[in-house]
């Protein structure tokens, strides 16, 4: 229908903050950050840029994992903006990733496709896809399995309910962001029990509704999940101190994340 285009026309609004006027290049303030793109076995499908660890110390038990799913159309032009959620928003002794959505067909209006709610076409899910990066990137740097979190916004959002709600999933935490919440599109919801969920939204926003939010809150709750949820002003994007926010959900999973699934 027409006004499920123009929410889809939206969605795909990249949920960026504004780059500073009259900066020559847009990256430059994050060129200190190591990203490399990686190719997944000789698959050109399954491509993710993985970022950092800073220089420094290994700490003991390994370096946490973020995991940033980008909102919008999911592309690789959001990588110096995950690059600035990584230099200004996630604490020491991290390393992240940051998958790149596959376009499986011209049309296609679901950015991030998932096991129960795919595309025509599509080769594998992306929470099959998320796994073979955490499997990647744990191969390179040693990964503390406590500390496996998923961060996602906007379009990407159900992938990450998606994910959180598949047993034997890695992540431990999930910060989602200006998402809707559709639990039919999800496996079950008892799935959900020990997990850790950031919750946050804006009262504001007229793209993904505030009231589905606080649904996943009530519902997630229910099923014995751990939610924290916080507000920010001004509807859809990403708004007002998104690093400062972006720290505290980060610190909060950490505190609260739920326990590693075991090795497959």
């Amino acid at each position: 229908s027409m006004r499920r285009l123009a929410l889809l026309a939206f969605l795909l609004l990249p949920a960026l903050p504004n780059l500073r006027a009259g900066e020559e290049d847009p990256a430059s303030d994050v060129a200190d950050i190591p990203g490399e793109r990686i190719t997944l076995g000789e698959d050109e499908k399954k491509q993710y840029f993985r970022i950092g660890p800073r220089e420094g110390e290994e700490p003991d038990r390994g370096y946490g994992l973020l995991v940033v799913l980008p909102g919008g159309s999911g592309s690789d032009e959001f990588h110096a903006f995950v690059k600035r959620i990584f230099k200004n928003g996630c604490p020491d002794g991290y390393v992240a990733a940051q998958p790149v959505a596959v376009k499986w067909a011209d049309d296609q209006q679901i950015v991030w496709p998932t096991a129960k709610n795919g595309v025509e076409g599509m080769e594998f899910s992306t929470e099959e896809f998320v796994e073979e990066v955490i499997a990647d990137v744990a191969e390179g740097n040693k990964i503390d399995r406590e500390k496996i979190f998923v961060l996602a916004w906007s379009s990407s959002g159900p992938a990450a309910y998606a994910l959180s709600l598949t047993p034997k999933s890695s992540p431990t935490g999930y910060f989602i962001a200006m998402s809707v919440f559709k639990p039919d599109y999800l496996p079950s919801l008892r799935n959900a029990r020990g997990k850790a969920y950031f919750l946050y939204h804006s009262p504001d926003d007229r793209v993904c509704p505030y009231r589905m939010a606080k649904d996943a809150e009530e519902q997630l709750d229910r099923k014995g999940a751990k939610v924290k949820f916080k507000e920010y002003a001004g509807g859809h994007g990403w708004r007002g101190p998104l690093y400062a926010d972006i720290s505290e959900g980060i610190a909060w999973l950490e505190r609260n994340h739920g326990r590693p699934a075991r090795r497959r």
